[in-house]
């Protein structure tokens, strides 16, 4: 394996950790995951929702939040790696969260739950990469079209997410339920074939990371095999010492069962997949809740009859108050066994790699 170079970007090893919110991936595991030589990612879902004034104005508290805890992940990188920030396009206050990340001179934006289809325009930091998550060769095409009509660009690199990723997903919930999704290495050549005519026009490359379902080295071998440049991987960092969610919320990756895993409802409008827990069997009982102090932060939530309100149960659940809230996880979660630090995980992945690879013994 070579080192990664997009731009000025360099990746010792084709990893990226996964944006996963609410705080679950702030600076301190964004920080660990880089140090390694990787992208850590923090996710702009509610990174403020610890802070006082977080329920007087969460966007202040939000904005405010990225840069604080891209400053941190910085501070423990040492100038090691790659920080990026993962920030929904579903998100009401999308362009602000974008502008506080290039006001912290992030590496990268990472954007996905539904189509980025402005982000260049309100990025004036030519130095920030710039990414869309898509699950289509269509969502590809459509994202690179836009991109290259409106504001003359093309992605620096793109995340495909396939079926088996954890929270929300990019497929209507009928095939994933019937288990009739389109495969992550079908979806891969799709997207090739469409970035190919992007690639040719703006000469240069456009890395493709695969993600949903990778687990282990093997995995990211295959991946590679494929023709993939590397991969993001979010569910098995839940499981580190540096993650920034409770203890409690890394034992329930931990502990869950393949049994416990399923896809679960969102006000989003996405499916998503998650863990079966108290939370969610009741929401499955009661069926659709009427919020009455609204965080107004999802463009397609409607308080007024919405399943239940996802920030606060995300904010529950990493707190530690798992059986009181949403725990979005991947779809081999059932497989992690005990909690590891980052370094022990990213060593573990690239000498399992290495070795499917047949690069070392």
């Amino acid at each position: 394996m070579q080192q990664l170079k997009i731009k000025d970007k360099t990746f010792s090893f084709p990893l990226i950790q996964g944006g996963m919110g609410v705080g679950v991936s702030l600076g301190n595991l964004a920080g660990a995951v880089a140090s390694n030589g990787c992208m850590g990612v923090i996710s702009a879902a509610h990174p403020g929702y610890n802070l006082p004034n977080f329920r007087s104005d969460n966007l202040v508290a939000n904005c405010q939040a990225i840069v604080d805890e891209v400053k941190k992940a910085r501070d423990i990188a040492l100038g090691k790696g790659l920080i990026g920030v993962n920030i929904m396009a579903a998100s009401k206050n999308y362009v602000e969260y974008v502008r506080a990340a290039v006001k912290a001179k992030v590496d990268a934006i990472i954007s996905g739950a539904g189509l980025p289809l402005d982000l260049p325009s309100m990025v004036d930091d030519a130095s920030i990469l710039l990414a869309p998550i898509v699950s289509s060769g269509k969502a590809a095409k459509l994202v690179c079209k836009i991109w290259d009509k409106r504001h003359q660009v093309a992605p620096d690199f793109v995340v495909i997410e396939g079926s088996e990723a954890g929270g929300h997903l990019g497929f209507k919930k009928e095939d994933l339920l019937e288990n009739t999704c389109q495969s992550l290495e079908d979806i891969f050549h799709d997207v090739k074939a469409e970035l190919k005519a992007f690639e040719e026009k703006y000469n240069r490359k456009i890395p493709v990371f695969m993600a949903g379902g990778i687990y282990d080295g093997n995995d990211i071998a295959n991946m590679i095999k494929l023709g993939a440049d590397g991969v993001q991987m979010g569910t098995r960092f839940i499981a580190t010492d540096e993650c920034d969610a409770n203890i409690a919320f890394k034992q329930a990756i931990v502990d869950c069962q393949k049994s416990d895993i399923e896809i679960v409802q969102s006000p989003t409008g996405f499916p998503g997949r998650g863990i079966m827990n108290a939370f969610m069997k009741k929401q499955k009982e009661r069926g659709n809740v009427t919020i009455t102090k609204c965080l107004n932060c999802l463009t397609p939530c409607n308080p007024l009859d919405t399943p239940y309100c996802i920030s606060e149960a995300l904010i529950q659940s990493v707190k530690g108050n798992t059986d009181s809230g949403l725990v979005f996880i991947g779809s081999n979660a059932y497989r992690v066994n005990e909690i590891v630090s980052v370094d022990h995980l990213i060593a573990e992945l690239k000498s399992e790699t290495l070795q499917a690879l047949g690069e070392t013994k």
